[in-house]
């Protein structure tokens, strides 16, 4: 296990802070559906946005489809990816293959001397759920799956960054380091209890493992950073993404009543924030100034225009399409 220094820090909610949705898309497939894939006509569980070009990239947690969104025009198109057990790109409890999913929760892209390079990333909250999407700006129809279990048994096996159960829910990119974010809402197992925190990796090294994980370790973990998030609602907070900005750090978190990492529980609402050195945030709200009770579970910044993000909200209904929101946030 990598010998990371570790560090502690707590996010307070702060009324200087403002979060409010100003608008919501629900997602639907310009394409619509496709039986022969087993695409739906609607997206599913959004978990995570960045930027890919110009589009908007979204990946779900729970559908083998990677999404691409003009913010423009709003279309929306598919990337099929490879199809999980029995052939099928959807999992859910209603199907009862929810186990089989890649789970991927978490996304980025980094800038590469070949172009763009988005990654998404399985939670590894099971070991079905330890694998990487990897996929170029120049050939995004071309995306590749790629099976990372030593890097996920060093993170699992590092407890100041996993806590109880590891569940990956946030990547970013920043100065040379890869950040990965664990979403601290796992059971309490042998002692220890579940953590929210960030955790560095050398991007070069992470990129030569990438490259031939076969013949590459992963690189060392870094300068973990544990976080309180507080609670909202009596329910704790936990991170749900995170995005490098002009501003900072900007996370997501939500307060679910989750029994492990791989249930979903009743939410009381959704928190943005920064995290620096005075860690804080505040909790969503809708225009007329109401408490926001949903789930978000991905933020990106707009490329234009001040204090907006784009949010990504999930049903937690595999019948329901996901939302894509317009956020106005101000923070000082």
């Amino acid at each position: 296990m990598s010998k990371a220094t570790v560090s502690m820090m707590q996010a307070n909610r702060d009324p200087a802070v403002k979060a409010t949705i100003q608008r919501r898309i629900p997602l639907f497939y310009s394409q619509g559906a496709d039986p022969v894939s087993d695409r739906p006509a609607h997206i599913r569980a959004g978990s995570s946005l960045s930027w890919l070009g110009d589009k908007l990239a979204l990946v779900q947690d729970d559908a083998n489809f990677l999404v691409l969104i003009d913010p423009e025009s709003l279309s929306v198109e598919a990337i099929t990816l490879a199809a999980g057990e029995a052939g099928a790109r959807q999992f859910d409890d209603l199907r009862g293959n929810k186990r089989f999913k890649l789970d991927l929760e978490a996304c980025t892209t980094v800038p590469t001397p070949k172009g763009e390079l988005l990654l998404a990333f399985g939670s590894g909250s099971t070991a079905q759920r330890e694998q990487i999407l990897r996929v170029q700006a120049s050939n995004p129809s071309n995306p590749k799956l790629i099976q990372a279990s030593a890097l996920y048994v060093q993170l699992r096996a590092c407890t100041p960054f996993s806590g109880s159960e590891l569940n990956i829910e946030g990547a970013m990119f920043q100065e040379g380091q890869l950040r990965l974010f664990n979403r601290g809402n796992g059971k309490p197992n042998n002692n220890l209890l579940p953590v929210n925190a960030m955790v560095d990796l050398d991007w070069d090294s992470f990129l030569a493992y990438l490259d031939n994980p076969e013949h590459h370790q992963p690189p060392a973990l870094q300068n973990i950073c544990q976080y309180d998030l507080g609670n909202l609602q009596g329910l704790n907070l936990s991170f749900t993404d995170a995005i490098v900005t002009q501003t900072g750090i900007i996370f997501s978190a939500a307060a679910e009543d989750s029994p492990d990492v791989t249930s979903d529980g009743r939410v009381t609402g959704s928190v943005l924030g920064i995290l620096d050195t005075n860690p804080r945030w505040i909790e969503l709200r809708t225009p007329d100034g109401s408490l926001f009770t949903g789930k978000v579970e991905g933020v990106c910044a707009f490329r234009h225009g001040k204090n907006r993000l784009w949010m990504m909200i999930d049903i937690d209904d595999p019948t329901l399409p996901c939302e894509l929101c317009e956020v106005e946030f101000v923070a000082k």
